[in-house]
């Protein structure tokens, strides 16, 4: 290794160790501070370099070193009223392993490395505060994810089975870790801002939620409390157009190498939604907004149901394709935006990306079931809101529902692609 190299490499670790050692001193902790934890990281470092040269047996003896030195020192404090925990001793073995890996592995992953000890150092408040405000309920929601995605997803196939090949066990429990993966978000965030919000959080957070529920929840509430028909209108425009950009990022996640195709008029459908839901946003009266408290969205009846629902419409999107055409993927796409737009969405997506479908039609059945879906919650506040609501929302979807039909008549799919690729071009 040339002496420049090893100047520099001396150089990150002792950045390191004194990035981490100021946190560390500032905290007051009495083991380690920032000169001990420089010295740590350029040990690691110095260990490592000699390991190049006389093997790798010296990275673990001094490894070892270290913590027999940290076993020590916490041995002598475990009796002292003000030690707690082992958090400097865990972070000052990691940068020696740091200062270690920066000579025999990647330097922007010990960078990374070193990054990452100094913030989670520094979140310890904000860390022990969001887990003291979880409930029991909340952590099982959370253990229940991971039971979803880190469990049952690594072992099951990826191959394709079934009629046109068009089940795949991996891929569509994938796309159940996705929608759970949102969901938690949506119900955890719910948790922690509390059941009142204002309109437009409440509007954000029922897209995040469930749309669907948003628009039951307040279109009942608007025949209990009728002063609450502008809010209601204000968060149900909201989340609906939430609800749009949560398919674009359902669609940026599973269909990347794709996406410029698909993305484009969707974008263009989220906007026209988000000005339709200003307008109702600046008529509303100012208040709380109650938002309907969200059901455990990791409940694994609820994740196989969604894998099943999704299996079944991709299944269905591609049987239609290749027995009756193009065209009948449309009524597909109505139908399946009663039930789920976010079963349509992926299942669309990722035969596009799989080149069965093409990007074209794919972007067309997405927002045809998002139109089915604008026009299925149209008719909820019809029968549960009021007369005042019905009319609000009405004109808000009917708006959006004719946009989203200028956009289906009128884009100019070829050209936009061109332009596309030749602005990514280098």
């Amino acid at each position: 290794m040339e002496p420049l190299e090893i100047f520099k490499i001396i150089g990150m670790s002792l950045g390191l160790g004194l990035l981490v050692g100021l946190q560390r001193e500032h905290a007051a902790s009495q083991i380690a501070g920032i000169r001990t934890f420089a010295l740590v990281t350029l040990l690691g470092t110095l260990m490592a370099l000699l390991g190049s040269t006389y093997g790798g047996w010296l990275v673990a003896a001094g490894g070892l070193s270290v913590a027999l030195l940290l076993g020590v020192i916490n041995l002598r404090r475990a009796h002292a009223e003000n030690h707690r925990g082992l958090t400097t001793e865990m972070a000052a073995l990691v940068m020696y392993v740091v200062g270690a890996y920066l000579v025999i592995g990647s330097a922007s992953v010990a960078v990374l490395m070193g990054g990452i000890v100094a913030v989670l150092l520094q979140l310890k408040e904000p860390m022990h505060s969001f887990v003291g405000r979880l409930s029991e309920d909340d952590v099982r929601v959370i253990m229940q994810f991971v039971l979803l995605a880190l469990v049952i997803l690594p072992v099951l196939p990826n191959e394709n089975y079934g009629l046109l090949e068009a089940f795949n066990p991996h891929e569509t429990w994938r796309m159940v870790v996705l929608i759970v993966g949102l969901s938690v978000v949506g119900y955890i965030t719910y948790k922690f801002l509390g059941s009142h919000a204002g309109t437009l959080l409440g509007g954000l957070l029922g897209g995040l939620v469930s749309s669907t529920a948003t628009t039951v929840s307040y279109a009942r509430r608007t025949r209990e409390q009728p002063a609450a028909v502008y809010s209601a209108a204000a968060v149900i425009g909201i989340a609906s157009a939430i609800a749009i950009g949560r398919v674009i990022v359902e669609v940026i996640v599973v269909a990347a190498p794709v996406m410029r195709h698909i993305v484009p008029p969707l974008v263009v459908m989220f906007i026209w939604m988000s000005l339709l839901a200003l307008l109702m946003f600046r008529t509303r009266e100012s208040g709380s907004a109650e938002i309907p408290p969200p059901k455990n969205p990791a409940e694994l009846t609820t994740a196989l149901v969604f894998g099943g629902l999704y299996a079944l419409i991709k299944l269905a999107v591609a049987a239609t394709q290749h027995y009756f055409g193009d065209m009948a993927l449309y009524v597909v796409a109505v139908v399946s935006g009663l039930t789920d737009l976010d079963a349509i969405t992926l299942s669309t997506a990722t035969l596009v990306n799989q080149e069965r479908l093409s990007s074209e039609l794919g972007w067309r059945v997405i927002l045809l079931a998002a139109l089915s879906n604008l026009a299925f919650k149209a008719g909820i506040v019809v029968l549960l809101g009021s007369r005042q609501l019905t009319l609000r929302v009405g004109l808000l979807f009917v708006a959006a529902i004719a946009g989203g039909a200028a956009i289906l008549w009128l884009w100019p799919t070829a050209g936009v692609d061109r332009w596309f690729e030749s602005f990514a071009a280098p």
